[in-house]
């Protein structure tokens, strides 16, 4: 199978070739790059040397020699490349959030600034998030090409933090708030000022308070699970911070739970007690609920007892690790989810949708051991 890669030379679009590389039934690449058209890709990332040699063609040549296309362009940009995938008769595999929004035009157009230029595709495109849309992708795959709208890197560890809390008759309603802390790959491989080590190292820097993009994509992903437990959807409060680490995502998700999960308690006005063994009592149950909720999926990981969910321990794998806890008082749930935010958080999680359209096991290629350090 040839895999085409429109915008192999950013970030994602490198990972991405990365991990197809060491997939068994991927037996060559067709490659683009506006930026380094007509050279080749290892003379762009020498750590392909000796091992990946192809040139950097246009894209409407990608798709010709393809069998399958992922495109790893900005906003705006793909849809062409995607009508001309469907009528060759080939899926396709979008990493910006031009699919993303269903047919909500609305929503992508107050965020991203643009409108649909075939807004007849979102008749077959789906969104990637397996862990939500496994049933759906299969169910579109029988009826022809289908467009994957790969998720965001933080939708995807805040959505799968979440799920759990929305269907098993945890959430009591109201706000659930995610801190999420990205490292620089997140940015992309075209520098800017924000993103330049003096201005990096040695801080933690929250960024785009209360307007960050992907809010509405959260938003959106746990309506659909709240909808499917037929349960008042969340307000969702997302304020994302750029650490000085190279990759890894770590969300810190409140969510409120329902009074059977909270700890009876009763303490003088303004007191607060270290946690208890109700408390750890309770953790225990939340924690059973999350690992029966996640037995089916390969790559989401809920952590035992005395280990919390960290970005080192998910690196260059496609895993999500999750840990649960509650706060001291009993009344809000913490969920910490980290992923890799180039891997689960994008080519990884692109893979694992290829692997289901074209038939492959999910796991095919993504084999790979979190390396810690």
């Amino acid at each position: 199978m040839i895999a085409g890669i429109i915008g192999a030379t950013g970030y994602a679009g490198a990972e991405l070739l990365r991990l197809l590389a060491n997939h068994p039934e991927v037996s060559g690449f067709s490659l683009s790059s506006h930026s380094f058209e007509g050279e080749q890709i290892e003379a762009v990332y020498p750590n392909f040397q000796g091992i990946i040699s192809a040139p950097l063609r246009k894209p409407e040549e990608v798709i010709e020699k393809a069998d399958i296309v992922f495109s790893a362009l900005p906003h705006g940009l793909g849809e062409p490349f995607a009508k001309a995938a469907v009528e060759k008769g080939i899926h396709f595999i979008d990493f910006s959030p031009d699919f993303r929004f269903d047919d909500d035009e609305k929503t992508y157009s107050a965020w991203y600034g643009k409108t649909f230029a075939f807004p007849e595709l979102r008749n077959c495109s789906v969104y990637g998030l397996v862990e939500l849309n496994r049933d759906k992708i299969l169910k579109l795959k029988s009826k022809g090409p289908v467009i994957i709208a790969n998720p965001g890197c933080y939708p995807t560890g805040a959505s799968l933090g979440v799920f759990p809390a929305l269907t098993e008759k945890l959430f009591s309603g109201g706000t659930i708030i995610v801190d999420s802390a990205t490292g620089i790959s997140g940015g992309g491989r075209e520098p800017q000022r924000s993103f330049h080590y003096p201005e990096t190292a040695d801080t933690v820097t929250p960024y785009k308070v209360g307007s960050h993009r992907h809010t509405p994509e959260i938003t959106r992903n746990l309506m659909f699970m709240a909808q499917k437990s037929g349960i008042t959807p969340p307000d969702v409060i997302f304020t994302p911070h750029l650490v000085p680490m190279n990759r890894g995502i770590l969300s810190t998700i409140y969510i409120p739970v329902l009074p059977e999960w909270q700890v009876k308690q009763s303490y003088a006005k303004g007191s607060v007690f270290p946690p208890g063994d109700e408390i750890e009592e309770k953790v225990s149950a939340i924690r059973e609920i999350y690992k029966e909720f996640y037995k089916n999926e390969p790559f989401v990981r809920v952590l035992p007892s005395g280990i919390t969910a960290s970005a080192n321990k998910v690196r260059h794998s496609n895993y999500c690790d999750i840990s649960v806890h509650l706060d001291c008082t009993g009344k809000t749930l913490i969920v910490i989810s980290a992923i890799d935010n180039m891997v689960k958080g994008s080519a990884g999680q692109a893979v694992q949708c290829m692997n289901i359209l074209m038939g492959f096991d999910e796991k095919t290629g993504l084999g790979a051991i979190p390396s810690l350090f």
